[in-house]
């Protein structure tokens, strides 16, 4: 699915809008869930299974020039690396399989800003994708950091709702430049 950089800025403002407001005001609740979230088994396996269909899709649409000769048994391969990741990667599986569902929307919003250098706000809604994605690597790698940083966020009430409001207001200004472009 290809986006423009309005429809991407103005999607990614309102999904940081949605974030930080849901945990202004639901603050106990939002916090909660965020807390259970990183170990969380049934949304490890939900988020697993978009993720490897969202694999499936991108290995199936994969052109002759990027290993498209070879797709059936690459979409075989990652098949079995998801399938296998249920049993033996079931720890923090969540955080995992969020941060591959981070890298392929990164992605979309990346390629919508592409070559459009005449829009310098553009970098508004690139910069914190990018640091997103720095931080989706790193998660992948040490799932068991998201479980850290939301026992730190939530630990103070005030340094849970500091981080609401910048994201909240993070996300007007991002959906409100969507408009300029």
């Amino acid at each position: 699915m290809q986006l423009s950089l309005t429809q991407s800025s103005l999607f990614f403002g309102l999904i940081l809008l949605a974030a930080g407001a849901s945990l202004l005001l639901k603050y106990s609740s939002a916090s909660a869930v965020a807390r259970h979230f990183p170990r969380s088994e049934q949304a490890g396996k939900v988020l697993m299974i978009l993720a490897m269909a969202w694999t499936g899709w991108k290995v199936w649409h994969l052109g002759s020039m990027d290993y498209g000769d070879y797709k059936q048994y690459i979409l075989i391969g990652f098949g079995v690396l998801g399938a296998l990741s249920f049993k033996y990667a079931a720890d923090f599986l969540s955080v995992r399989a969020s941060t591959i569902l981070y890298l392929f929307f990164a992605d979309m919003l990346v390629d919508s800003a592409w070559m459009r250098y005449e829009e310098p706000l553009r970098l508004l809604m690139v910069v914190p994708v990018y640091i997103g994605i720095a931080f989706s690597l790193y998660l992948a790698y040490a799932p068991y950091r998201l479980r850290d940083f939301f026992n730190w966020a939530f630990a103070q009430e005030s340094r849970g709702k500091t981080l609401a409001m910048v994201a909240a207001i993070y996300g007007l200004l991002l959906s409100a430049v969507a408009f300029t472009f």
